[in-house]
């Protein structure tokens, strides 16, 4: 069963078998406590314990371990945390936070609530795409319909519509009244973050992950998903069929998530910032950041995207965004991403090599003040030793995927 959303048109949210549970009920306060009534605050010791038990990770991109993000925060020491919630998605392609927010706002709202008691404090502050007025609508509302029930003070930041808006220090920067652009730190935002507290920053999936988690119990949590890898993920898809907000069990086979996949198509996984694959690759894998790292692949920001043109092409386009959205505060943005989308578009017009590519690729990697540049580049890299044989096409002024139809032979 899917549900369409009225209010983001073109997107279908698909109900799942956690998270996106009975996403036909609606987003209303009554609803969500049918499924998960109220419950005090846990001890900190009991949360920390569920989040180890089952290996939670970061739903952002980074999968950076919860629980080690929680013992920062808890001891930081000195003055008190703050906990925050990064609604601001700024990667294009990415829907998950945004359908959460539309479908499941409670859910999202009583992990941080749930955090938040666990550490002390009493400051939530909650970051909004600027571009979505929607998210917003959907967020006041459920903070109205809980009312001060939850006993903390939340605070709405509307982050600027550019990629790098919701990157940790972007973020700390637009709460604290300075641009929202990356700036360089020596210090995790978990030890050093808003107003110089430590800070406990993670996106709405990750909150909601945690808020069923304990709802449930780890129990239940590892209904889904496998013994190494517990839970569900939710997927930004976007194929023949549109897109979609899908929840996946972790281990289920890519086949079930893209059961319409032609093994010649191009596939972007993880993002903007992730890798290219052909399609045939990713279909012998399982949905899995163990697997999929093994192979040089990352489920990263939890977007699919199945290119309908020439990966190179393709490729070269969203390093030329990437390049636009940069803070441009230092020099491998400034200067070293414009370079590197221009030699990789010389590189899919046939009128260039590679090897301009891959000096300004290591050039950049490892420099910025933030890792727009590696994400950058790893993307860009991807997409040449993916499709080598295509590289070698484009050298010699042809391209398969423009005498071809993709649905036919691209020997």
């Amino acid at each position: 069963m899917t549900t369409t959303l009225a209010t983001t048109p073109g997107l279908r949210v698909e109900t799942g078998p956690a998270l996106l549970q009975h996403v036909e009920l609606g987003p209303s306060l009554a609803a969500h406590r049918t499924l998960h009534p109220a419950r005090p605050a846990p001890r900190f010791s009991d949360l920390a314990a569920a989040v180890r038990s089952v290996g939670l990770s970061g739903r952002g991109g980074a999968a950076f371990p919860f629980a080690r993000k929680l013992v920062a925060v808890s001891t930081a020491g000195g003055r008190r945390p703050v906990v925050v919630v990064n609604l601001s998605e700024g990667e294009p392609a990415s829907s998950k936070d945004a359908a959460l927010a539309l479908t499941k706002p409670h859910l999202v709202l009583d992990g941080a609530v749930m955090v938040a008691g666990a550490l002390r404090t009493r400051e939530l502050h909650l970051v909004l795409p600027g571009e979505g007025p929607d998210v917003r609508r959907a967020v006041v509302a459920a903070l109205a319909e809980r009312g001060r029930d939850d006993r903390v003070r939340v605070r709405l930041h509307d982050a600027d519509p550019v990629f790098v808006a919701g990157q940790a220090r972007a973020v700390v920067e637009l709460m604290s009244g300075r641009p929202n652009r990356p700036v360089t730190s020596w210090q995790s935002t978990s030890v050093s973050g808003y107003r110089g507290r430590p800070t406990l920053l993670s996106n709405a999936e990750t909150y909601a992950q945690l808020a069923l988690l304990m709802h449930e119990g780890p129990a239940a949590y590892r209904r889904h998903g496998t013994p190494d890898e517990p839970g569900t993920t939710l997927l930004t898809v976007h194929d023949t069929r549109g897109s979609r907000v899908a929840e996946v069990e972790l281990g289920a086979s890519w086949s079930e998530v893209l059961p319409d996949l032609e093994p010649q198509r191009a596939v972007l996984v993880g993002g903007y910032h992730g890798t290219w694959t052909p399609a045939a690759e990713l279909l012998r894998l399982p949905v899995s950041r163990t697997a999929m790292d093994a192979r040089g692949l990352s489920l990263g920001a939890g977007v699919v995207l199945v290119s309908d043109t020439c990966p190179l092409a393709h490729a070269a386009t969203i390093a030329e965004y990437l390049a636009a959205e940069s803070a441009r505060r230092c020099g491998p943005c400034l200067n070293g991403l414009p370079a590197l989308a221009v030699a990789l578009r010389r590189v899919a017009d046939g009128v260039g090599g590679t090897g301009e590519v891959e000096r300004l690729s290591a050039l950049v990697t490892g420099r910025g003040a933030c890792a727009h540049p590696d994400g950058t580049a790893r993307m860009v890299r991807s997409a040449l030793t993916s499709f080598g044989d295509e590289v070698a096409v484009h050298a010699r002024g042809g391209c398969r995927y423009r005498r071809a139809d993709l649905g036919g032979d691209l020997s």
